[in-house]
């Protein structure tokens, strides 16, 4: 029977794999962590030693107060300095008080403080820094995530870390950045649990605006959880609704969308972690060309050839549960969707 049963699943993976490739973008026309076409020139002139379209655009967002915005560009302006930063350092020199540049300053010392051996003793000398992005631009809730990821390193305690998330939510009450700084501080992995992450993430996302991505905090907590092995700590049910909620946010966002790309592929992650199969092949989907490096850099060296290879298996799983006699991509029956996972191994 054992050996029935392997013949019939690569029977079904042989006549139905093609066919869900459909629709599908092409392996190298899939994209890592792309720009938008507002961020994709100020990176280019970043690249020719240009500052000026990256202080026009930090200063747009800061003017309109496009926070969510503000805080994508900063993070990805950030990360191109951290090899390339001549333009960043031409900017200071010019601006020594620009908010923007103070902004950008604050998180590319915050991230290379965690990137390096000596984390707690670098980090801890970058609290200047974060002050004076903070004190830059007083509306700003940015500066506040930035604090809230430093806190999370140099091993600030409960009180200090509910005194910065106070001054962030009075900024900004549903900033997306901060609630996922404060979710990493009270995960297992830090100063939490999976529990409290799970509280924290499900009445976060309970308040959250319509359309808000801190409706998916709940599937970020779920990623936390799975990603540190699991356990019987968390229900079956609460990963489930966790996915299902960040399914119905997947849904109000078009297809081939770049904002909410990360939360997509990070719901991919978790729906393989929970053998959905079939709702993994619809967000890889709804994903289209943007593969983003989280969470598959957790995962890999190469973020973008672990998507790639995942997408792939996603679709062979989904092809072995067509049933023969079906010609059509219909829900398949194999190990239902909501049943105990094996907890296998992370993709």
């Amino acid at each position: 029977m054992a050996l029935l049963r392997a013949f019939i699943r690569t029977a079904r993976m042989i006549r139905n794999t093609s066919h869900l490739a459909v629709g599908l973008p092409a392996d190298d026309e899939v994209l890592l962590d792309a720009p938008d076409e507002r961020l994709a020139p100020v990176l280019v002139a970043a690249g020719r030693g240009e500052y000026a379209s990256a202080a026009k655009l930090l200063a747009t967002t800061r003017e309109s107060a496009e926070w969510e915005n503000r805080d994508r560009y900063a993070t990805r302006l950030a990360a191109f300095a951290r090899t390339r930063d001549g333009w960043l350092a031409e900017w200071q020199q010019a601006s020594p008080h620009d908010p923007d540049a103070l902004l950008i300053k604050a998180e590319l010392a915050v991230t290379r403080g965690w990137e390096s051996p000596a984390r707690g003793e670098l980090l801890r000398d970058v609290g200047p820094l974060i002050s004076a992005a903070a004190e830059g631009e007083p509306r700003d809730p940015v500066p506040w995530r930035i604090a809230l990821d430093h806190a999370r390193g140099t091993n600030v305690g409960h009180t200090g870390f509910e005194r910065l998330w106070a001054e962030a939510v009075r900024r900004s009450p549903h900033h997306y950045g901060c609630h996922v700084a404060a979710l990493q501080y009270l995960s297992a992995s830090w100063y939490g649990s999976h529990r409290e992450c799970f509280d924290f993430a499900e009445q976060a996302a309970q308040d959250a605006l319509p359309g808000s991505l801190v409706q998916a905090l709940p599937v970020r907590a779920a990623f936390a959880y799975l990603a540190d092995g699991g356990g019987a700590s968390v229900r079956r049910e609460r990963l489930d609704a966790a996915a299902d909620a960040a399914i119905a946010l997947s849904s109000a966002y078009p297809a081939a969308d770049a904002w909410p790309a990360e939360v997509r592929n990070l719901l991919t992650y978790v729906l393989v972690r929970l053998e959905r199969w079939q709702d993994a092949l619809e967000q890889v989907r709804m994903i289209g060309p943007f593969a983003t490096s989280f969470p598959w850099d957790r995962v890999s060296d190469d973020p973008l050839g672990q998507f790639l290879e995942l997408r792939d298996g996603v679709r062979l799983e989904v092809a072995s549960g067509i049933p023969l006699r079906s010609r059509s991509a219909a829900r398949p029956s194999p190990r239902s969707d909501h049943s105990e996972p094996d907890r296998p191994d992370d993709h």
